[in-house]
């Protein structure tokens, strides 16, 4: 169904920024171990530096280098939940670079369940995004291919069409596990049952 594979492959290796949908909002990502495309992240979005972006993947074993050994309450949440709409923010590995995690102990980790960004991530180097939403800070999130056009429009390297598997458009619920200890911080479109 991806269209100019070779391209968006390109693009991340020259540390460009992507736009694409995933199962919630619209993302922005490029490759995580590329710091000046991160930056390139923050200066599109205005972001504010103290702001963390998080790593998706289209499989949680690509995602598994980039955090400690995950506390046992965050297994059943990933068994459960991923992949899906939420995001587990748990403690960083060195292989996390602190300009990801604003310098942060910890890092989001999150495998979207939507067809394109899975195959974006089958082909990007490393089956890793660094990401954030597609939009500007302080501003609602992208929830369809236009929005996401208009918001990234001269900004992105690539806006990347959604191919008819577009976004629910509400946002992913964020989960902290450190110390096997369950902190929700931002309530998103799955309520947690354990």
């Amino acid at each position: 169904m991806l269209e100019n594979k070779d391209k968006i492959v390109n693009i991340l290796q020259k540390g460009g920024v992507i736009a694409y949908v995933t199962d919630t909002v619209w993302g922005l990502g490029c490759l995580p171990d590329n710091e000046s495309a991160v930056k390139k992240i923050y200066e599109i979005k205005k972001r504010e530096a103290q702001k963390p972006l998080i790593l998706m993947s289209n499989e949680t074993y690509n995602l598994l280098d980039y955090v400690k050994p995950i506390p046992k309450i965050g297994q059943i949440l990933i068994k459960k939940y991923f992949p899906g709409a939420l995001t587990i923010v748990t403690d960083k590995s060195d292989k996390t670079p602190d300009y990801i995690t604003s310098g942060m102990p910890t890092v989001g980790i999150r495998v979207p369940d939507n067809e394109i960004f899975r195959e974006i991530c089958e082909i990007a180097p490393g089956h890793v995004l660094a990401t954030t939403s597609a939009n500007l800070s302080h501003q609602p999130s992208a929830k369809t291919y236009e929005q996401a056009l208009a918001n990234m429009q001269n900004l992105a390297d690539m806006v990347i069409p959604d191919y008819g598997c577009c976004a629910k458009g509400l946002e992913s619920t964020v989960a902290g596990v450190m110390n096997n200890e369950l902190r929700i911080f931002r309530q998103g479109e799955i309520v947690i049952e354990i």
